[in-house]
């Protein structure tokens, strides 16, 4: 069995490494870019999915910071908290740098004999080749062009800008989300002295972050703040899958508004979903074919297009409040938080995803 994975971000190395732990041959193409390679980008990656991570995929516990604290706020109800996620005894979910773990899962692979990465331009020749099953994580190449460019596509008109900021340790566990007047600004930990900023703001290209990290933070005694990195908003969502036996996967498949990071879990969702789908043909002696595309769509596509609308709807849900200029909305989102069924619900969600 033998798979072409086109693209060579973290989607594309952590799916290779759950391919090769399973025997199968995996050549990696590699992407004109990388953004995997970024240094103020972190992951935040649910319990559910760092354990099959841990089992399934590669232990890295060791580059982990578990959070076992979330705090929302909202500048529009005058900084209040207006909802709180916490186990005291268990973690939420862990953050970890982006480059961190794309080093990591690459320094495996390159010593693997079973995963080779090829230095030779993506084009459509490569559909000639002799393989059971292509992967796609690339945007830009010219097989995306030609057969997945059907999206449901949203322009958020914003900019997410990034960094690391150092300060004084402290009991670091606590992960804050701000839904400011201009859009969500997160500080996530990723130890008991460093902390990563995110900030999502509408209808800026360019701002003085080191400014807003001031004015919204209220827990750090900051040492110093760290290269400022910055990115357009985007959302979209494949209309199909797959042609033949060409699957699109990662963010090629569904990209995500940042607020609820949640974009890499849903791509470990997937890829738990074809690892179940190769599984069940190795283990009935089938090849790797397009079956496996048409299973992986009719399984997915439904609860990652509801997963994605309910992202998009928290973002425009606080952007609609900022608009009203009122606090209704915190209001009914604090008294609901209350509930303990309902807070139980959404932390479900946020670690499991879509149960249909």
């Amino acid at each position: 069995m033998k798979v072409c994975i086109l693209g060579s971000g973290l989607t594309s190395l952590t799916l290779a490494k759950t391919l090769v732990n399973q025997g199968i041959y995996v050549d990696i193409f590699l992407s004109k870019s990388n953004l995997d390679k970024d240094k103020t980008r972190t992951i935040g990656i649910s319990k559910t999915n760092i354990d099959f991570f841990n089992k399934s995929i590669l232990n890295i516990e060791k580059i982990l910071w578990d959070i076992n604290k979330i705090e929302i706020y909202s500048e529009s109800f005058n900084n209040e908290k207006i909802l709180n996620f916490e186990n005291s005894n268990h973690k939420l979910f862990s953050i970890l740098k982006n480059y961190e773990l794309f080093n990591y899962i690459h320094s495996k692979l390159i010593k693997d004999k079973l995963c080779n990465f090829k230095k030779v331009p993506i084009s459509s020749n490569l559909l000639k080749k002799n393989y059971d099953l292509f992967i796609n994580c690339d945007f830009s190449n010219s097989i995306t062009k030609k057969f997945f460019q059907k999206q449901i596509k949203k322009n958020y008109h914003s900019f997410a800008f990034t960094s690391i900021i150092k300060h004084k340790k402290i009991k670091n566990n606590t992960a804050v989300q701000i839904f400011t007047s201009k859009g969500p600004f997160a500080f996530l930990p990723i130890s008991n002295n460093e902390t990563s900023v995110v900030y999502s703001i509408r209808g800026e290209s360019k701002i003085d972050l080191n400014y807003f990290i001031n004015k919204y933070n209220k827990n750090y005694e900051i040492i110093s703040f760290g290269q400022v990195k910055s990115f357009n908003l985007k959302s979209s969502s494949l209309r199909s899958y797959y042609y033949k036996n060409i699957l699109a996967f990662g963010d090629l498949l569904h990209k995500l508004h940042p607020l609820a990071g949640q974009g890499f879990n849903m791509t470990i969702r997937d890829i738990r979903e074809i690892l179940k789908l190769i599984t069940l043909r190795k283990n009935n002696g089938l090849a790797l074919d397009s079956s496996i595309c048409i299973d992986f769509e009719k399984n997915l596509r439904h609860k990652n297009i509801i997963f994605s609308s309910g992202v998009d709807f928290i973002y425009e849900f606080f952007n609609l409040e900022s608009k009203m200029n009122n606090q209704i909305l915190s209001r009914s989102v604090k008294l609901l938080g209350k509930n303990k069924l309902v807070n139980n619900f959404f932390t479900n969600i946020a670690d499991n995803g879509l149960i249909i």
